[in-house]
C-alpha cells in the first residue's frame, strides 16, 4: 500500500477520534458509579443543583 503524508494523517485522525470517544465513554461511567444510576433531573432540581 502506498504510504504518503495524507493516509498517516487519515489514519491518526481516525485513532485520535476514537480515543476521544473511549475517553469519553470512560468517562460517563465512571461519573455514574460516583452520581448513581437512580437519580433524574428532578431530583437535581431538589437538591438545588
Amino acid at each position: 500500500m502506498y504510504m504518503d503524508a495524507v493516509v498517516i494523517a487519515g489514519i491518526v485522525t481516525v485513532l485520535l477520534v476514537i480515543g476521544f470517544f473511549v475517553g469519553v465513554g470512560i468517562f460517563v461511567m465512571k461519573d455514574q458509579k460516583a452520581h448513581g444510576k437512580g437519580q433524574t433531573k428532578e431530583h437535581h432540581k431538589e437538591q438545588g443543583g
